[in-house]
């Protein structure tokens, strides 16, 4: 599984920024997918995740800290998810990592548990 990630950059406190992962090299029945983020000499920890089938989209999720603004949404054609930050912060400065899982889980916010990986974007937030 490859998944290939793009949509990072600077911008300005309050504006807007639109992440955007293909996944590739498998196909499933069902998509579990997601992003991370990881800021300087901090955790990595969940953003968003989202789950689809077909053309149906059954789940999302979001972390409390971009809740009203953030979405995560996908192109089930393409095996593509996006994440579209709005209201963008300072403390949403980080390298963004896409993430998939190969089978659904109890919980998808937990770093450990996620079985690929895209490589990072970085996302810088000027105050």
């Amino acid at each position: 599984v490859q998944l290939q990630a793009f949509g990072g950059g600077l911008v300005q406190a309050g504006g807007s920024l639109r992440l955007s992962c293909a996944l590739s090299g498998r196909i499933f029945v069902s998509y579990y997918m997601g992003w991370f983020r990881q800021a300087p000499g901090k955790e990595r920890e969940f953003v968003a995740q989202t789950a689809w089938s077909g053309r149906n989209i059954f789940y999302t999720n979001y972390a409390d800290s971009v809740k009203g603004r953030v979405t995560i949404s996908a192109d089930s054609a393409v095996n593509t998810v996006f994440l579209q930050m709005n209201s963008l912060k300072p403390e949403d400065t980080a390298v963004y990592y896409c993430a998939a899982w190969a089978r659904p889980r109890r919980s998808y916010t937990n770093a450990g548990d996620v079985d690929y990986w895209g490589r990072g974007t970085l996302v810088t937030v000027s105050s």
